[in-house]
C-alpha cells in the first residue's frame, strides 16, 4: 500500500460504527512503522476533525512488542470528553487479546 491510498473498512453489522476510511500518511517497510489518518464521518460521528495513528511492531528474540499511539484532533466547537478515547483504547486492549489467545490455541494455522 502506497502513501495518499485510501482504505475504507466495513464493519460488522453489531459494531458501533458502520465504517472508517484511513488515508496513509508514512509507511517504512523496513522499520515495521506506519501513519495513517481516520478521516471517515461515521467514527469521526461529528465530534473530530481527524484521528492520527502511529502504528509501529519492535522484534524481540520471543516474537514482537506492538505500539500504537492516537492523536486526537478535536472540532473547535465540541467538548472533549474523556471517555470516548477510553473505550477506543479499551476495545483495542481486547481486539489485540483475541489476537494473540488465536495463534496459541492454534500452533498449527500458521505455517
Amino acid at each position: 500500500m502506497c502513501m495518499g491510498n485510501l482504505k475504507v473498512l466495513v464493519y460488522a453489522i453489531r459494531f458501533q460504527y458502520k465504517y472508517a476510511k484511513h488515508i496513509i500518511n508514512e509507511l517504512d517497510v523496513y522499520n515495521f512503522y506506519c501513519k495513517y489518518n481516520t478521516i471517515g464521518r461515521d467514527v469521526l460521528d461529528g465530534k473530530y476533525e481527524c484521528i492520527i495513528n502511529e502504528t509501529r511492531f519492535h522484534l524481540n528474540c520471543s516474537g514482537c512488542i506492538y505500539k500504537m499511539t492516537t492523536h486526537v484532533y478535536r472540532l473547535a466547537e465540541t467538548e472533549f470528553n474523556e471517555e470516548g478515547p477510553k473505550m477506543g483504547q479499551e476495545k483495542m486492549k481486547k481486539m489485540f487479546k483475541v489476537v494473540e489467545e488465536y495463534p496459541i490455541a492454534n500452533p498449527g494455522a500458521y505455517p
